[in-house]
């Protein structure tokens, strides 16, 4: 017969220590009643309550912490747990699978640590912690679930989980396979991604407060991001200013960035995801920062272009100009009813029209435009069909991910994740409590060395004669996190934008 521990087989009072911070152990960071900071027990119980709601009549939901990743040998990398686990549990360490339904309740498998695992390691949260601090229904030792989660499963119509955070300790069960092969197993995301898609006003407040310290990292002579900067100025150098914002943003309290910081200098700035940061920026270039932090789950993505040497020259002035008043015009657009996909292409129009003025496009195609910018939406929905058949041999014969030139736009969901909520397509109504960027940016490398592109692939190659030279080597990015409120939009962070304001700073 098999016994489930309860939640009265365990108290937890007399013990600090379960492996990650809580009220009795981290009283600056926790409240009583806070499983993770800034969240109750109470908000992560009405969650699974509204994952059961959406869940049919015998679903099962299974749920994997994310794994840990090894840098070498014995070495990880820092860990980084997995939202949608941290979303339903809270917590934030590796080895535990969570599952729930309607008959069974929550319940959560949790890995036991030897003498060994704790000298080397310290504490974990235990079947004890999952009871007590994690208010799990039923509980057991990870060496039991090959006994238990198959009955479960059997009693179950379909699973649900997470494919990217899968593990093989419950993928191999035979309950398992058999519900795979009869097609009754299925991604979770579908309905952890609508969930966490609108945020409460306890999760806003966490946001705040991720994009605050990002911002006060950013630009500020008593503030972080205005100390970057401000740096800039005397250590013009990529790295250097990697470092200092990474600095700034600890220094004030978030556990990790969100992103490697994308700190690229000139012609490196029209690199999307530019990660080496290893060049000194020239005199006469601008630098595009793109940063972002993580507070407790949240996190934060900011984008600024400035001149570290302390002034635009007049061709970086216009460019730098019409990415602003486009940032702006958009930031207006965001509300209830509105979509991402609606915006984009508003920013698309105001784009095309202001690089003819300039001069930079000789004509008001689109395709033009999306030479200067691949991460606009440049397909419709059978030429992006046809690319994701195609896209494992475009990226093996040409070295492109065509999805990465496709799927973004002018913004995105943000939340638990950078590119949150993935399943959820631009072309939903906006809500209150949902935040997404906004970061129209243009992108114009100093020549095209790659490779011929397959026609499916947008941006084209660039026409070297469609372009004045004074204008390559020129990559601008503004990029802000926006609350969509009842009435409007709010911006969740308040950085000075103009060049001019730039230049007194």
């Amino acid at each position: 017969m098999k016994i489930a521990i309860g939640r009265r087989a365990y108290s937890i009072k007399k013990s600090v220590d379960i492996g990650q911070p809580s009220p009795a152990s981290h009283p600056q960071l926790l409240k009583e009643g806070e499983i993770t900071p800034g969240i109750t027990s109470e908000e992560y119980t009405l969650r699974r309550n509204k994952l059961l709601e959406v869940l049919p009549e015998k679903g099962l939901a299974i749920f994997a912490a994310a794994p840990v990743k090894m840098m070498t040998d014995v070495v990880p990398y820092t860990y980084r747990q997995d939202a949608d686990y941290l979303y339903i549990t809270g917590c934030q360490q590796p080895g535990g699978v969570a599952v729930l339904g309607h008959e069974c309740g929550f319940c959560m498998f949790m890995p036991e640590a030897t003498s060994h695992d704790v000298i080397w390691q310290g504490q974990i949260a235990g079947v004890s912690a999952a009871l007590e601090v994690f208010k799990a229904d039923r509980a057991y030792p990870m060496s039991k679930l090959r006994q238990i989660l198959p009955d479960i499963i059997k009693g179950s119509s379909e699973l649900f989980h997470n494919v990217q955070t899968a593990v093989p300790t419950y993928m191999e069960l035979d309950a398992f396979q058999k519900a795979a092969s009869s097609g009754k197993v299925k991604d979770v995301l579908v309905f952890t991604h609508e969930l966490r898609l609108i945020k409460s006003p306890a999760e806003l407040k966490l946001m705040r407060e991720s994009a605050s310290i990002a911002c006060q990292t950013y630009i500020g002579l008593g503030q972080a991001l205005l100390q970057t900067m401000f740096h800039s100025k005397t250590h013009p150098y990529e790295g250097r200013l990697s470092a200092k914002v990474e600095y700034e943003c600890k220094m004030k309290g978030a556990q990790r960035m969100a992103f490697n910081p994308v700190v690229g200098g000139g012609p490196n700035a029209s690199v999307i995801h530019y990660s080496r940061n290893d060049q000194k920026i020239k005199n006469g270039d601008l630098v595009l920062m793109d940063v972002g932090c993580e507070l407790h789950g949240y996190v934060s993505d900011i984008t600024r272009t400035w001149p570290p040497y302390g002034s635009f020259s007049s061709t970086q002035e216009e460019i730098y100009d019409l990415i602003l008043q486009t940032n702006k015009d958009c930031v207006e657009l965001c509300k209830p009813g509105a979509s991402i996909r609606e915006i984009h292409s508003f920013s698309v129009e105001m784009l095309i029209k202001g690089l003819n003025e300039i001069g930079i496009l000789k004509d008001s195609r689109s395709s033009s435009y999306h030479q200067l910018n691949p991460t606009s939406i440049g397909m419709n929905e059978d030429m992006v069909l046809v690319c994701r058949s195609l896209n494992w041999l475009i990226k093996k014969y040409y070295e492109v991910d065509i999805l990465l030139l496709t799927t973004f736009s002018v913004g995105h969901y943000l939340g638990m994740d950078v590119h949150d909520c993935s399943i959820v397509g631009y072309d939903r109504p906006l809500k209150p409590g949902v935040v997404i960027t906004i970061e129209p940016g243009i992108y114009i490398p100093l020549s095209y060395n790659g490779p011929e592109r397959p026609i499916y692939t947008v941006p084209l190659p660039l026409d070297k004669q469609l372009i004045s030279k004074r204008y390559r080597g020129i990559g601008i990015r503004i990029e802000d996190e926006v609350l969509i409120t009842e009435t409007g939009y709010e911006v969740c962070l308040n950085l000075p934008g103009s060049h001019l304001m730039i230049l007194v700073l």
